[in-house]
């Protein structure tokens, strides 16, 4: 165990991974690296659901799995898409094979629950689709399998409450919520700019030709009184959201 009290599948031994993790959760932060305009890295999408891993081992005594790091691809409704540069994807297929075969493999471990911190929006229906996969194989057995993307854990009271005219989340791109985690999380990666857009995306609606005008340079709702405060609300929010769901529910 790391002094500050996280402990890490890949840093056990091959010997000693059967009684470490016996009756433990796993954690796995699924991310991705893709545009998040002009103010903010490539990497958000992994070092918020990262973020939260962390908060839910410290407070489960979970075992954190290596970050994913790379996604689907990038949407123009809800990502910007991949005319930006920087994005990096694979296909859905692929993806939702590397997942099947990751977590089967780790159904060989005696864990008592997976828990599966997603944070980038395209990847969510293929992270559902994968665990249905090894569940009908019979590979879990009984055990407990959890997954979400960290925004499910967002109550829409608190949304009405702190958010006002709150665009969806699926238009939250590089938004307020995603600026203000990162201006708490990592704010030597942000940049002063802030960006808006003034009319963001309709939800589920796929629409080509991609206009011009269909983001603020990958920006697709409003950036301006993002803040560090907010970020830390927002996570403190989610991250006791998760161990409702995780902990005191199970």
């Amino acid at each position: 165990m790391r002094a500050d009290g996280l402990e890490y599948f890949a840093e056990f031994s091959s010997e000693s991974i059967f009684s470490s993790v016996e009756g433990r959760t796993l954690i796995w932060p699924i991310g991705g690296v893709e545009q998040h305009g002009p103010h903010l890295p490539l990497n958000v999408d992994t070092i918020i659901p990262e973020a939260f891993a962390k908060g839910l081992a410290l407070d489960c005594r979970g075992i954190i799995l290596p970050v994913q790091p790379l996604s689907v691809r990038s949407l123009p409704q809800s990502g910007g898409g991949l005319q930006f540069p920087g994005t990096v994807f694979v296909d859905g297929c692929t993806f939702t094979n590397y997942l099947t075969d990751a977590l089967k493999s780790l159904s060989a471990l005696p864990f008592g629950q997976i828990v599966i911190i997603n944070g980038h929006y395209e990847n969510e229906a293929f992270i559902f689709e994968a665990l249905d996969r090894v569940r009908s194989s019979g590979a879990f057995a009984e055990r407990s399998i959890l997954a979400f993307s960290w925004w499910s854990m967002v109550s829409n009271a608190w949304v009405a409450e702190n958010l006002p005219d709150f665009p969806g989340w699926h238009a939250e791109h590089a938004g307020i919520t995603e600026t203000s985690l990162m201006m708490h999380l990592r704010p030597e990666l942000v940049s002063a700019e802030r960006p808006d857009h003034e009319c963001p995306p309709l939800c589920g609606v796929y629409r080509l030709p991609l206009a011009p005008e269909s983001s603020t340079r990958g920006v697709l709702s409003k950036t301006s009184g993002s803040s560090a405060r907010i970020g830390e609300l927002i996570f403190d929010h989610v991250r006791q959201a998760i161990r409702e769901v995780v902990i005191e529910k199970a």
